[in-house]
């Protein structure tokens, strides 16, 4: 996001003590049907290494993806397929809560409420909002602009103190913590301020070297595609510009697929790819070729449990994350109705 755009929030924001380290964290994703690599490598598998230290609550934020076009009848099925990669990425129902959004309706009742302690004016200047008004032009709709009071609510409505975000939505996080103190000061202290864990892959870049990896986009790979599949879409993937022919020598940190090569290979095969392409040792499509190699090697298991796991599988998780959900989410409405005055 454009410095500028950050700072307008981030400045409002007194950074106060240092944070406490998190007990409970939040994180959704929307029901794209199945995960691509961004969403693996950037978010997911980060679920997964989270679930080992804190009480998590994952959700597949299906009330979130009716802001785009979609077909209904799809729904439900996209879901369920988004559940069934999270749970083939190693995100277990015996460390973790994982349900769907729409499953536990305190999330829209407490968005709608946040909206009296959102800034019309801090929410206009959300840089995915316009990046999304640019992107869907013909569906500008409210929904899309009142998005991040709704992923507020995602958070604050388990009481989260801590969130894995990748850069892109940093600005978002602080939008929610901003709303958390307007609340605490206008009702009473309810809410703890979300402290952002930073992924251990910020920004993943498509295959086409310049967007964000998206299946809309097409500039991607899923984590079912098989060998033949992935090699397909990572051969024409560009690669540093300087490399005009072989003998060329290269920077690998001006190539996308070296930024690949270190979320997905080998100590010793990143090294092969770094010193053969500085020196031109090895060309292009020899340096794809250990990228490639290295990442059926990753999916091979993912796409093993895939293949077992089954639908009665994926709502048996559903359902428990439901149950488990719904517990903390009536608790904090009750109490959020309580200082409201209103009648619960």
């Amino acid at each position: 996001m454009p410095e500028r755009e950050q700072s307008r929030v981030a400045d409002t924001i007194d950074e106060g003590p240092a944070p406490k380290e998190p007990t409970r964290v939040f994180s959704g994703i929307q029901p794209t049907g199945e995960l691509h690599l961004g969403n693996w490598l950037g978010a997911v598998a980060k679920w997964a290494e989270l679930q080992q230290k804190y009480e998590s609550f994952f959700c597949i934020v299906d009330y979130h993806a009716i802001t785009q076009a979609y077909e209904p009848r799809q729904m439900a099925a996209r879901t369920m397929e988004m559940t069934r990669s999270v749970l083939a990425c190693g995100v277990d129902p015996a460390r973790m809560h994982l349900f769907a959004q729409s499953q536990v309706p305190e999330h829209t009742e407490l968005g709608w409420v946040l909206t009296s302690v959102s800034n019309y004016g801090e929410v206009g200047r959300m840089t995915q909002f316009k990046e999304k008004s640019e992107q869907q032009r013909e569906n500008v709709n409210v929904g899309i602009f009142s998005y991040p009071i709704l992923q507020a609510a995602d958070i604050l409505l388990y009481k989260a103190d801590g969130v894995p975000v990748g850069e892109d939505q940093l600005q978002h996080l602080e939008l929610a913590r901003m709303i958390a103190r307007r609340f605490n000061a206008r009702w009473g202290e309810t809410f703890p301020e979300p402290q952002p864990i930073l992924s251990n892959a910020p920004r993943i870049i498509g295959l086409d070297g310049r967007a964000k990896m998206s299946k809309s986009l097409g500039n991607t790979i899923s984590i079912s595609d098989d060998a033949a599949a992935s090699w397909a879409k990572l051969k024409p993937a560009p690669t540093d510009p300087a490399r005009v022919r072989r003998s060329d020598p290269g920077t690998p940190e001006k190539c996308n697929i070296w930024s690949l090569h270190t979320l997905l290979s080998t100590p010793e095969d990143q090294k092969t790819a770094y010193d053969g392409c500085r020196s031109a040792g090895i060309g292009c499509i020899d340096c794809k070729q250990i990228l490639h190699r290295n990442l059926t090697a990753k999916l091979a298991p993912i796409q093993e449990r895939l293949r077992t796991l089954t639908d009665g599988d994926v709502v048996e998780v559903l359902q428990a994350g439901r149950a488990a959900a719904q517990k903390v989410a009536h608790t904090t409405m009750a109490e959020v109705r309580t200082k409201l005055g209103l009648m619960g």
